[in-house]
């Protein structure tokens, strides 16, 4: 399996102006995505966002998608990580997010909220079986404040959890964006509980400033032996 290929930060920055129609915030992130090495490399291999580097990077380290194996996408909007998914020989992928995304060749796409109670049940019917790898990139929307935005993405990487445990086949995996600051002792718990190996990880696509970090949970112990938490539906996701 070759390994993604990157091309190098660019010696010279690419200036931008400021311009009197754009706040400050929008130019520096403007800036950030002209100079961005992943931005410019997504575009030329034909992936919907630099996040999909993080899944390929996740994938090397990890072996978490083989050709044959049945994807669960959770956040997938614009759709990198279900390309990547698609890309790497999943039999099937299922892509859910709040917001409309695109179709894409080789996988469902549905649109609609995780937090939604009929939720599950629908995605169980789209599924049509166990799922090999759950995959959860579902973030809140942020608000600043670093210990209220840690919970709210933890209760999201619960509540995507407590649903993995009820779809994935015996040693099937489940990754998870959380931030830094450690996950809960609950979620690590449930973790730990039911699958043979959670570390976490911060893929190199990741951004140095950016606090999120990835969970990742391999070797599921199967519904026989699934331990299911009392967890709470997180706040609604946004992509």
């Amino acid at each position: 399996m070759k390994k993604p290929v990157v091309p190098p930060s660019r010696g010279l920055a690419v200036p931008v102006k400021t311009a009197r129609s754009r706040s400050s915030a929008s130019t520096r992130w403007l800036a950030r995505q002209l100079n961005d090495p992943y931005v410019a490399a997504a575009r030329q291999q034909g992936w919907r966002s630099r996040a999909a580097f993080k899944l390929l990077e996740l994938d090397e380290k990890f072996h978490l998608i083989r050709p044959g194996v049945r994807v669960l996408d959770l956040g997938a909007a614009p759709g990198g990580w279900t390309q990547v998914a698609v890309k790497r020989g999943a039999k099937s992928v299922l892509a859910l997010d709040l917001l409309p995304m695109d179709p894409i060749p080789g996988a469902t796409v549905l649109q609609g909220d995780f937090n939604d109670p009929a939720m599950p049940e629908r995605l169980r019917e789209a599924l049509g079986g166990e799922a090999d790898v759950v995959l959860s990139d579902m973030a809140p929307n942020t608000t600043g404040h670093a210990a209220t935005d840690h919970l709210r993405i933890v209760a999201l990487a619960e509540l995507a959890l407590d649903f993995a445990v009820q779809v994935l086949a015996p040693g099937g995996a489940f990754v998870a964006k959380v931030f830094q600051g450690g996950s809960e002792k609950q979620i690590l718990d449930l973790l730990k509980r039911n699958f043979a190996s959670v570390r976490h990880a911060k893929p190199p696509a990741s951004r140095k400033e950016s606090s999120e970090l990835y969970v990742v949970a391999t070797g599921f112990r199967g519904q026989a032996a699934a331990v299911r938490g009392d967890l709470k539906p997180g706040p609604a996701a946004s992509p």
